[in-house]
């Protein structure tokens, strides 16, 4: 296991963060999610293996994950580790101010949290997503507030574009407030449009930054190949249950089988094959060895089903790295297309900058 700065709070975190998305009954179905006694086998592991990062959110099974993280908290020294939680989803459908990130909501989803994970502070807070209907002013005095206050150590940022965060950014230094740590936003091979902005804020403003769905729901973990039928039933695979959510189809943060079943996607994976072939490790390995020498990448947020997975996710932790040849042609075979003004400025930049990012 490897261990990482979290930008400029501190902080020291594996390198792996053990996702918790899939603890607790999905009241929809979907696969792979796992009981209390699963994901404290899984927890377990993690510790065992030398993680310390531990990342969930409110609204996860309504609570239910918090709960399980929570519970499992309670047998271990808690000083260990770095516990992530999120806020911004609506808990309660009967409360019109069950969402959001008003003052309100936050101060109340805080507590809630704080009881769930059976904790007096919580390590690292984000942010959920970015809020139409507060100013962000009073998202960030609230967030200061909670670190007076000592329910929260640090701020995180999730799900948001380049200019909300560099808004929040600027927001922070003129009003004097606790400073944004991390960003953590979907990133991997096949969804690099992160790239436009997000991590170049993150590069001049010392933010790290930590991809969730580095697999894209198992699509890079090699499962897959070319010319075979499908992903089988939903209650299968995450891919087969995107694929079947009409709000799922086609969309770029959702595993759909039908949005990524094309030559650019198959000719990425036999090319990461061959590379695993040629370091001795898996797919699913090659996939997160790119992340980790991506730009400011402190650690990956993964979402294990099973501990043989958990261990092999861990496999690309440490002790190896690609080459300089197979990231520029991981970059190459992944590159999506470029939109105005992106192309045009990487164009009439190249004798300008370092254009490997």
């Amino acid at each position: 296991m490897g261990y990482n700065y979290l930008g400029s709070s501190g902080l020291k975190v594996s390198n792996i963060c053990i996702g918790t998305m899939t603890f607790g009954e999905h009241k929809e179905g979907r696969p792979g999610n796992l009981d209390e006694t699963a994901a404290h086998a899984m927890m377990d592991r993690f510790a065992e293996l030398g993680g310390n990062f531990l990342d969930t959110a409110d609204m996860y099974q309504e609570g239910e994950s918090e709960k399980i993280v929570g519970t499992w908290l309670q047998k271990q020294d808690r000083e260990k580790f770095v516990v992530a939680t999120k806020v911004f989803r609506q808990m309660d459908p009967s409360n019109l101010n069950s969402e959001g990130l008003g003052r309100k909501h936050i101060m109340h989803g805080v507590e809630q949290s704080l009881k769930r994970l059976q904790t007096d502070y919580i390590d690292l807070y984000y942010t959920h997503i970015w809020d139409n209907a507060t100013p962000v002013e009073q998202t960030l005095r609230t967030l200061n507030d909670l670190v007076r206050a000592g329910k929260v150590r640090h701020i995180g940022v999730s799900n948001v574009t380049g200019w909300q965060l560099q808004k929040m950014v600027e927001h922070v230094k003129f009003m004097g407030l606790k400073s944004v740590v991390c960003l953590q936003q979907q990133y991997n091979l096949l969804t690099r449009e992160t790239e436009y902005e997000l991590l170049d804020v993150c590069m001049n403003e010392g933010i790290r930054f930590l991809p969730w769905s580095p697999l894209k729901g198992g699509v890079l973990s090699g499962k897959f190949k070319r010319n075979t039928p499908g992903p089988g039933d939903a209650r299968a695979s995450r891919v087969g249950w995107a694929s079947e959510k009409p709000e799922a189809r086609f969309t770029e943060d959702q595993p759909c089988w039908d949005h990524f079943n094309n030559d650019r996607t198959w000719t990425l994976l036999e090319a990461m094959e061959r590379m695993g072939k040629e370091q001795g490790k898996t797919v699913a390995q090659v996939a997160l060895c790119w992340l980790y020498q991506r730009p400011t990448v402190s650690a990956v947020i993964i979402g294990a089903t099973k501990i043989s997975q958990l261990e092999d996710n861990i496999g690309a932790s440490t002790g190896w790295e690609l080459s300089q040849e197979q990231m520029q042609e991981l970059n190459r075979l992944s590159m999506p297309v470029i939109p105005y003004p992106y192309n045009m400025i990487r164009l009439l930049n190249k004798t300008r900058s370092d254009m490997s990012i």
